[in-house]
């Protein structure tokens, strides 16, 4: 868990650099012209990225049970109150998939940008990397706003600890 807002600051920036490069492959797989590739790789791709940006924030379910029962209430209380749906879950293809069909209609112009060659395909990529890159951000957000509500939780209390 990062123990400054500037480790958190950086985590964030490192998890946005990590969003984008997933979302250019993401775009990448969505421009080849075989249905249902670019879905097979985003599921991939962002089981992945979910699990990675958790790991760096020191959200993954193991990193979370590690806390103290207390803390561990206060990380699920914020991750339920900022919305994050996948900060300390186990992240699971299943669970993406039902994230993505909630940008159903992107999924479904993405698909349909396909029947058109090559300017579909772009389109296609386009919608791919904006959906995924928004969807990366929200969770990297999410993830940013629970660690830092825990580290000002944990704070007050390394602060009493030092001054007994």
């Amino acid at each position: 868990m990062p123990a400054s807002q500037q480790e958190i600051a950086a985590a964030r920036e490192r998890c946005r650099r990590l969003v984008r490069r997933r979302a250019t492959v993401s775009a990448g797989m969505a421009a080849i012209p075989i249905p249902g590739m670019d879905v097979v790789s985003d599921l991939r791709l962002f089981t992945q990225l979910i699990d990675d940006v958790n790991r760096e924030f020191g959200l993954t379910p193991e990193q979370i049970d590690r806390l103290h029962p207390k803390y561990r209430l206060i990380a699920y209380e914020a991750a339920i109150g900022v919305g994050g749906m996948l900060v300390g879950k186990l992240v699971t293809k299943e669970l993406v998939l039902r994230l993505l069909q909630r940008s159903g209609m992107k999924l479904l112009a993405k698909q349909a940008t396909k029947v058109v060659p090559l300017a579909g395909q772009a389109a296609s990529a386009a919608i791919g990397f904006f959906a995924f890159r928004q969807i990366g951000y929200q969770h990297v957000d999410a993830c940013a706003r629970v660690a830092g509500e825990l580290l000002a939780a944990v704070a007050p209390a390394k602060a009493g600890a030092q001054g007994s």
